[in-house]
């Protein structure tokens, strides 16, 4: 019986088309029927990577998924799809090419190449399954105006080493050396050894006092720590600066990794991700179900989960017993989360790549990143642009998909993004989405409910991989070991 659930759950389908794991009416309804130790809601990459997790370290979990495709809001979609979830009704033009040359993501992020999620791919050895690319290139936004033998620009590479300092545009020629030795300064950083940290207390010293300590500039300041530490906003300066030191040492030593850029990125999307966490559940005896509605949570007398409700095609109710559920906002209800904000999403299908964006050759960027941080816009949160293309295999021939994000601060959501949109070139079709921001209003640990949080603006995965981990604790009650022990198929 399970060997049959592993089969079913390691069929893949050609991207952008979703899955197919115990539909309603086939033989494993009887699943249903069971007690688990886990009852995991909703497929998004959170969810999955909890699952397989907890699969792997022997919990027996049924993973239940009210849609018939991976990833929850943040799947991937093919051109029809893309047309039917935003124009329905409506089929995209003729010239945009086949299903099958398109998997959009509806909340892309980059994968910092030394971040926490490459350590979970490769500890699970999920990332077998998967084909990367690194980003070409990523920028930052700063206007500077024309010279006498210069044009304006408005965006610039992010300076991460020495070498890219000294050829900087962003910098002067006096604040330069100022800016390599705060790189060196950060290389050399180590939480436990004082003698590395140039008589900065972590704890105690904030940011801001860090920054003066090497006679900063505010524009570099500002790149630094929007476009390298990747901090969202500027409070982070009068917060202790041992996080934000941490954040720039993984910028600097995930650039070394590939070189040009710290972020990477999936081959066909990143559909595969989640996919690729339910194969390693299946292969530990996991249980799923697609296109299963889940109509609520049963309690105990003491207020703790007991089971998921759920009902057949009949209309018939269903309850799986467990000992403790993991869901998305979406499956939580009102009761166990809280609207914190809004996030606007565009996502833009463009022609040709970003304007004055480069790989490291000189050529055309066919990926990047660019940050609009706060200050430059006088806004209160930054904006951030990903930019992937057909070199992924997410979109057709030449063609391009830009996604623009940030947090919504006015009633006209859309015209916030017209910094961006102005960088991004002729854009041949752009689809908005608005969603509230979903955060659990407890941790689960005293109705064993718990509750991932929504997925922020930003265009990397460092925060969702945070909480992934803290979440992780929170469950076991102990910390998730990391470390990478090679196997003979290593070797």
């Amino acid at each position: 019986f399970w060997l049959k659930r592993v089969v079913l759950s390691l069929h893949r389908p050609p991207p952008g088309s979703g899955s197919a794991l115990h539909r309603p009416g086939d033989p494993f309804q009887e699943a249903m029927d069971e007690e688990y130790d886990v009852c995991v809601c909703g497929t998004g990459l959170k969810e999955c990577i909890l699952s397989g997790l907890l699969s792997v370290h022997g919990k027996k979990v049924l993973h239940l998924d009210r849609n018939n495709y991976y990833g929850g809001a943040c799947a991937s979609l093919n051109i029809t799809n893309l047309w039917e979830k935003f124009r329905p009704g409506t089929q995209p033009p003729k010239e945009l090419g086949a299903n099958r040359d398109w998997n959009v993501d509806l909340i892309p992020k980059f994968i910092m190449a030394s971040g926490d999620l490459v350590k979970i791919l490769l500890k699970t050895k999920v990332s077998r399954y998967l084909e990367w690319k690194s980003c070409d290139g990523s920028y930052v936004y700063q206007f500077q105006e024309a010279g006498f033998f210069s044009s304006a620009k408005h965006i610039h590479k992010v300076p991460a080493t020495a070498q890219d300092g000294l050829k900087s545009p962003l910098m002067g020629i006096l604040e330069k050396p100022r800016f390599i030795n705060f790189a060196q300064f950060i290389m050399g950083w180590e939480d436990d050894k004082p003698d590395t940290q140039q008589g900065i207390n972590k704890d105690r010293h904030t940011m801001a006092q860090v920054y003066s300590k090497f006679g900063l500039q505010e524009s570099t300041i500002d790149f630094i720590g929007h476009a390298v530490a990747l901090q969202i906003n500027d409070d982070y300066l009068g917060k202790a600066c041992g996080p934000t030191i941490n954040k720039c040492k993984l910028y600097l030593n995930s650039v070394m990794q590939y070189g040009g850029s710290p972020f990477l990125y999936p081959i066909y999307g990143l559909g595969g991700l989640p996919e690729g966490f339910s194969r390693l559940s299946a292969i530990h005896r996991g249980t799923y179900m697609l296109n299963k509605p889940v109509d609520g949570f049963v309690y105990d007398d003491a207020g703790k989960v007991c089971g998921v409700k759920s009902h057949d095609e009949n209309g018939k109710e269903e309850v799986a017993k467990c000992k403790m559920v993991i869901c998305d906002p979406s499956y939580a209800g009102e009761a166990k989360t809280k609207v914190v904000g809004k996030v606007v999403r565009s996502i833009c299908i463009l022609g040709e790549p970003i304007p004055h964006t480069k790989n490291k050759e000189g050529g055309p960027a066919l990926s990047c990143q660019i940050i609009l941080p706060q200050k430059q816009l006088k806004r209160q949160n930054d904006i951030y642009v990903m930019m992937v293309s057909w070199a992924h295999c997410i979109a057709a021939k030449d063609k391009y998909v830009a996604i623009v994000s940030t947090v919504v601060e006015t009633a006209d959501p859309e015209k916030e993004l017209e910094p961006a949109y102005k960088l991004l070139g002729t854009v041949l079709e752009k689809f908005v989405d608005v969603s509230d921001v979903h955060v659990p209003v407890d941790d689960g640990t005293a109705d064993q409910v718990f509750v991932s949080a929504s997925y922020d603006p930003t265009s990397h995965f460092e925060d969702a991989s945070k909480e992934v981990l803290a979440m992780w604790k929170r469950i076991t009650g102990e910390d998730l070991d990391l470390t990478v022990v090679p196997d003979e198929e290593d070797q």
